[in-house]
């Protein structure tokens, strides 16, 4: 373990109200995402989209680190630079998501256990020398009735803490990604409850493996009522209550937090976001790591037409800048229309 190198990655990707953009899409979700422009997925479409975003100009400027699938990579721009080269030239460190997707807890109906731990050690060697300096896993709890369980709580935990244990051993920033998802009908005050318990075993988990705390990020969702709930949480609401959750939970030692978006509109994570950082003197920084909230309306923008490229990175570089703006705590949703 380099704690040296690990800390320098790990702050450089939370630093100067930079963020990351999470372009770890799976074939077949990526594959949904093309079908909402009627695009084939083909191995070209992927690679052709891949490069619009990453080749974005102005990019660098807020984005300071992407996730790539394991596909992407091993693939290079048309002019024949693998992604990893060109990312890194150009001031945005490569990461790679390594886990292989949430499968039923067995035993436990309605919960999930994320997989991919066997073979991981030689995976991040072999993607350490692609170029990889950071990695994702992904551990996802749902609220429901009676759910979550404390074990499927726990269980989960513990991946991520191995996970994160192997990344450190490999000289890679782990981002460690538990995520409470919004999807039920459940209040703010549900939310803030799961994710106390969650984030509060997941730290557990890490001191008790011994992780650096200064060579990773962590990933959270933000405390929010579900998309179902009736009484929908203001924006402040969701930036105070997420606020006080993680000073409760995660220690000063992390460097930064990047959220994940988790089903919020781009411009509700925006707001969301800027308005955590407009609260006050913080003990690590707070930034995106978005996937969807980056890329919905440059996927429009470009629509899989070679003419409208620039177009497509035009929108990538507004959403992105925006979200920097964020990271400063200087966003209004007013600026939006100037911004288009």
């Amino acid at each position: 373990m380099n704690t040296t190198e690990l800390a320098a990655t790990a702050h450089a990707m939370v630093a100067n109200q930079r963020g990351i953009l999470a372009a770890d899409e799976s074939t077949s979700t990526i594959g949904k995402r093309f079908n909402t422009i009627h695009l084939e997925s083909t191995e070209e479409n992927r690679r052709a989209y891949r490069e619009m975003l990453f080749t974005a100009p102005e990019a660098s400027q807020y984005i300071s680190g992407v996730i790539l699938f394991d596909e992407t990579i091993r693939q290079k721009t048309k002019d024949g630079t693998p992604f990893p080269t060109y990312l890194a030239k150009n001031k945005m460190i490569p990461g790679i998501k390594v886990d292989t997707g949430a499968k039923p807890l067995a035993g436990f109906p309605g919960e999930t256990i994320t997989e991919g731990l066997d073979g991981l050690r030689e995976r991040l060697a072999e993607y350490y020398k692609l170029g990889a300096r950071f990695a994702k896993w992904r551990a996802v709890i749902d609220i429901g009735s009676g759910i979550p369980t404390a074990y499927a709580i726990d269980a989960n935990a513990a991946a991520l803490a191995r996970y994160a244990t192997l990344c450190q051993e490999a000289s890679i920033v782990p981002i460690v990604e538990p995520e409470v998802l919004m999807d039920g009908g459940h209040t703010l005050e549900r939310c803030e409850e799961v994710t106390n318990v969650v984030l509060d075993r997941v730290f557990s988990h890490l001191f008790a493996a011994r992780i650096y705390l200064a060579g990773m990020v962590l990933k959270p969702n933000m405390v929010i009522s579900g998309k179902k709930c009736a009484q929908r949480a203001s924006p402040e609401q969701v930036a105070e209550a997420t606020v006080r959750t993680l000073k409760r939970q995660v220690p000063a030692a992390v460097p930064g937090i990047a959220f994940l978006s988790g089903g919020q509109s781009p411009t509700e994570a925006t707001l969301h976001l800027s308005l955590m950082n407009a609260s006050g003197p913080l003990p690590w920084a707070l930034t995106f790591s978005y996937g969807r909230a980056l890329q919905e309306y440059a996927l429009s923008a470009w629509g899989g037409k070679p003419t409208a490229f620039a177009a497509g990175q035009q929108a990538l570089a507004v959403r992105a800048k925006m979200n920097s703006l964020a990271a400063g705590g200087t966003y209004k949703p007013s600026m939006e229309k100037s911004a288009a």
